[in-house]
């Protein structure tokens, strides 16, 4: 671990989009750092990474979570520190945006607002979605509510993550970038 990284949870959140097999990459770095690692999928994402979803844990040290517990269940991850939304998808990002919270993923990153919890998101989105005013304006609204936008290439973010027509790259995607905001 680098001595002036930050320890603490990290919650990864992940959506099903295109970098998401690259989870392993972001667990393993994020560790480097110091952090103790949770990784919460959105049902789809879940769907997506079911087959290695044991290594995962394993990789983690945590349950792979993405559905909500039943009442009377304990909580099984501790609580965050910082929380990393990425991949996140047009669909995480509006309804998170709007403060939607139908599943695992979205109520745990609603509740980080509200608790003052670092958050970054990376969008991954393009083509005519990244051309739609509701992204901009879910960007900037989770912006204000002091969450670190960045783009597909880790910039800060100004207005929709990727312009349309323009399709990022897997491999370039930022996992280290959004690690360097959280701390």
């Amino acid at each position: 671990m680098d001595p002036g990284r930050r320890s603490g949870v990290l919650y990864v959140v992940a959506s099903a989009a295109g970098p998401v097999p690259g989870i392993p990459a972001v667990i393993t770095a994020a560790q480097r750092r110091g952090w103790d690692v949770c990784l919460i999928l959105t049902p789809t994402a879940a769907r997506w990474l079911a087959a290695e979803t044991d290594e995962l844990a394993r990789l983690c040290g945590h349950p792979v979570r993405s559905a909500y517990k039943l009442p009377g269940e304990p909580d099984v991850l501790p609580p965050p520190d910082a929380v990393l939304v990425a991949p996140a998808t047009f669909n995480t990002v509006n309804k998170w945006a709007a403060g939607i919270s139908d599943t695992l993923a979205l109520g745990l990153i609603n509740e980080a607002i509200g608790m003052g919890i670092p958050l970054a998101v990376v969008p991954w989105v393009h083509g005519p979605l990244a051309a739609h005013p509701a992204l901009t304006a879910s960007l900037e609204r989770l912006g204000g509510a002091g969450v670190t936008v960045l783009d597909a290439a880790g910039r800060p973010a100004a207005g929709p993550g990727v312009p349309a027509g323009d399709v990022p790259r897997f491999d370039t995607y930022p996992w280290e970038r959004a690690l360097d905001v959280l701390g």
